[in-house]
C-alpha cells in the first residue's frame, strides 16, 4: 500500500462523517417546518369542520324562525276562518293551513337533516381535534429534539474538522491533490476492492490491476479504471474467519466518550 494510503481511508472517513453531521444539521430545520406546516394544516381543516358546524346551527336557526312563524300564521288563518261566512272562505282557509302545514313539514325535515349533518360534524372535530393535538405535539417533540441534535452534531463536527486537519496535514501533497480532485468530482476519492470489484462502481477489476492491489509491496496509489476513485485492499476481508465489528460513528464516539 502507499505509504499515505492509510491516512487517505482515514480522512476519506472523517470526510464523510462531517458531511453526514452537515447533512443532519441542514435536514432538521427542513423536518421541523415540514412538521409545523403539518400541524398548521391540521389547525386549518378543524376550522372547516368548525365553520360548518356554525353554518348548521345557524341554519336550523332560521328554519326553526320560520316554522315558529308559519305555526303563528295558521292560528290568524284558524281564527279568521272562524269568522269565515262562507263555505269558499272556509275552504280557502283550509288551503292555505293545509300549504303552511307541508311548509312546516318541510322545513322540519330539513331541520333533522342539518341535525344529521351536525353530528356526523361533531365526529369529524372530535377527530380534527385529535389530529391537531398529535400534530403539535410532534412538532413540539421534533422541535426539541432537532435542537438538542443541532447543537450535539456542532460539537461533533468541531471535533471531526480538527482531526481532519490533522490527518490532511499529514499527507502528501501529490496524494492529497489526487484524492481531493476525484472526490470533489465522484462525492469519495476511495473505494475498497472487494472480490475482484469496485465497491463503489461494482465493476470489475482486470487481473493485473487485482493482482498489483493485493501485492504488499506495491507502494502506488491504484484507482479503478472505471470510476476513477483510489482503490484499497483490505487482506482481512478476504479471511473466511474474519469477526464482524459493528460500526460505531466518529460522532457516536465523541458522545460515548464526553
Amino acid at each position: 500500500m502507499h505509504p499515505d494510503g492509510e491516512k487517505l481511508m482515514n480522512l476519506q472517513r472523517y470526510d464523510l462523517e462531517a458531511r453526514r453531521l452537515r447533512d443532519e444539521m441542514n435536514a432538521l430545520p427542513k423536518l421541523v417546518s415540514q412538521l409545523e406546516a403539518a400541524a398548521r394544516a391540521t389547525v386549518g381543516q378543524r376550522a372547516v369542520v368548525i365553520d360548518l358546524i356554525a353554518k348548521e346551527e345557524a341554519l336550523r336557526r332560521r328554519q326553526e324562525s320560520d316554522i315558529r312563524d308559519k305555526q303563528e300564521k295558521i292560528a290568524r288563518v284558524k281564527r279568521q276562518m272562524d269568522a269565515a261566512t262562507s263555505a269558499v272562505q272556509v275552504n280557502a282557509f283550509d288551503h292555505e293551513i293545509a300549504y303552511l302545514q307541508g311548509e312546516i313539514a318541510s322545513l322540519e325535515d330539513a331541520e333533522l337533516e342539518s341535525m344529521e349533518r351536525s353530528e356526523e360534524l361533531e365526529k369529524q372535530n372530535h377527530l380534527a381535534n385529535e389530529a391537531v393535538a398529535a400534530a403539535e405535539k410532534k412538532f413540539a417533540v421534533e422541535r426539541e429534539r432537532a435542537t438538542a441534535t443541532i447543537a450535539l452534531n456542532k460539537v461533533a463536527l468541531a471535533d471531526v474538522e480538527a482531526r481532519r486537519a490533522t490527518v490532511r496535514a499529514a499527507i502528501g501533497e501529490d496524494a492529497l491533490s489526487l484524492y481531493d480532485r476525484i472526490a470533489r468530482a465522484k462525492g469519495t476519492g476511495m473505494a475498497e476492492a472487494l472480490n475482484q470489484k469496485c465497491t463503489a462502481c461494482q465493476m470489475l477489476l482486470r487481473p493485473q490491476r487485482w493482482n498489483e492491489l493485493r501485492d504488499r509491496d506495491n507502494l502506488d496509489l491504484l484507482t479503478c479504471e472505471s470510476c476513477g476513485r483510489l482503490l484499497f485492499y483490505d487482506p482481512a476481508r478476504d479471511s473466511p474467519q474474519r469477526k464482524v465489528v459493528p460500526f460505531e460513528s466518529i460522532a457516536a464516539q465523541i458522545v460515548r466518550g464526553s
